[in-house]
């Protein structure tokens, strides 16, 4: 099975916090959606695996026409074999997310929607610029849920500058009465080349305490877990059957084709990515002559990615896949660096009594989960 991922990247202004490739030049819109229809048809011939999932995210996907959405989904159609029950997803801003523009992405076949909600007070979103408001939000889980749609993701962050864990309780609370079957949820991150970073480094703000910021991941794992939800993802949780399966697959090492500017592929060995530039990478395709990053990944690397992102999820990673895929010298690496971890109750393996031991990280593990992955990574290599 293998992915597709369309990358949309306009914006009609940019949220200060984002460290995505974005654009505002809306004019662009129908020479790109043009553009990556041909770059469609280009892969279309390197690949004979049927698609699993589509995911079209950004930027801001919501911005497209539904005669755009409609000519990309139609051309993934004329060039992969797409499952029949293949997962649909696509990004939207809730103020774009009219009734009439859902039912619009149901006929199209979107079953899956993606919302930036980021939060309910409407004070956090004007300092983030995002255009939304909160009764926007709340309008737009009611419409696309009114539309039929039964596989609605919404994300939301925290540790903002200022921000107290009440404030934090009641975004949560606020989501989780909403009926979603899915929830992701980020900590601000304060990224190179953002305004907000900016902001940081002028002193206008201040970070959020880490003991603070790990009160409200706490809260957020109790609460979802109280309505049902499954915490199967260090960042993510959903109802059961409604995890994102595009997401996961990334997760789990499966090829992948990545489509527009800024977007990144991969077939299991190599990685390569398109220009981050909306003009080039249009002119282009275009013309035949876009230029791609390859980078090839060698054993070590793909053994650092296979343990990064297993232990991101709560199945964490198949001892006896990384033996039998990486073999016995890093899986001993692995498991001399993870012992310290394990020992100390941040680590533990599971399943060893059906044969399919899983080394995964434990609560407690979570919350440095970044320092144990890169204990665990060949970084001498």
């Amino acid at each position: 099975m293998t992915g597709i991922y369309v990358h949309i990247p306009f914006c009609k202004r940019r949220c200060i916090y984002c460290g995505f490739y974005s654009t505002v030049l809306l004019d662009e819109k129908s020479r790109y959606v043009e553009a990556v229809c041909r770059e469609l048809t280009e892969y279309s011939s390197l690949t004979g695996d049927e698609v699993s999932t589509i995911y079209i995210g950004g930027g801001t996907p919501s911005l497209l026409t539904l005669d755009e959405v409609r000519r990309i989904r139609e051309q993934i159609s004329r060039c992969y074999r797409v499952d029949e029950g293949a997962e649909f997803t696509m990004e939207g801003n809730p103020d774009d997310l009219t009734a009439e523009y859902l039912d619009g992405l149901r006929a199209i076949g979107v079953n899956r929607l993606s919302m930036g909600v980021q939060s309910f007070d409407d004070a956090r979103l004007s300092f983030l610029h995002r255009r939304h408001t909160s009764s926007q939000a709340l309008a737009a889980v009611r419409n696309a849920q009114t539309a039929g749609f039964d596989n609605i993701s919404i994300d939301l962050m925290f540790g903002f500058p200022g921000q107290t864990l009440d404030e934090w309780r009641q975004d949560v609370d606020t989501a989780l009465s909403l009926g979603v079957q899915h929830l992701s949820a980020y900590s601000l991150m304060y990224e190179e080349g953002t305004s907000l970073t900016a902001m940081l480094e002028r002193g206008e703000i201040e970070e959020v305490a880490d003991e603070l910021s790990l009160q409200m991941y706490e809260y957020l794992i109790d609460a979802a877990a109280a309505k049902g939800y499954d915490h199967y993802e260090l960042s993510n949780w959903a109802l059961p059957g409604r995890q994102s399966r595009h997401n996961s697959s990334y997760w789990q090492g499966v090829p992948y084709i990545g489509v527009g500017a800024a977007a990144h592929s991969y077939d299991g060995k190599d990685r390569w990515s398109n220009p981050e530039n909306l003009l080039s990478y249009i002119k282009g395709m275009e013309s035949g002559t876009l230029v791609r990053d390859y980078e090839h990944l060698d054993p070590q690397q793909r053994y650092d990615e296979y343990v990064m992102t297993g232990l991101r999820t709560n199945r964490g990673v198949s001892l006896c896949q990384l033996r039998s895929v990486f073999g016995q010298k890093l899986f001993d690496y692995c498991m001399t660096n993870a012992q310290p971890h394990i020992d100390a109750g941040r680590m533990e393996i599971v399943g060893e009594q059906t044969h399919q031991p899983f080394l995964r990280l434990t609560r407690a593990g979570l919350f440095v989960s970044n320092d144990i992955m890169s204990d665990l990574m060949d970084v001498e290599n």
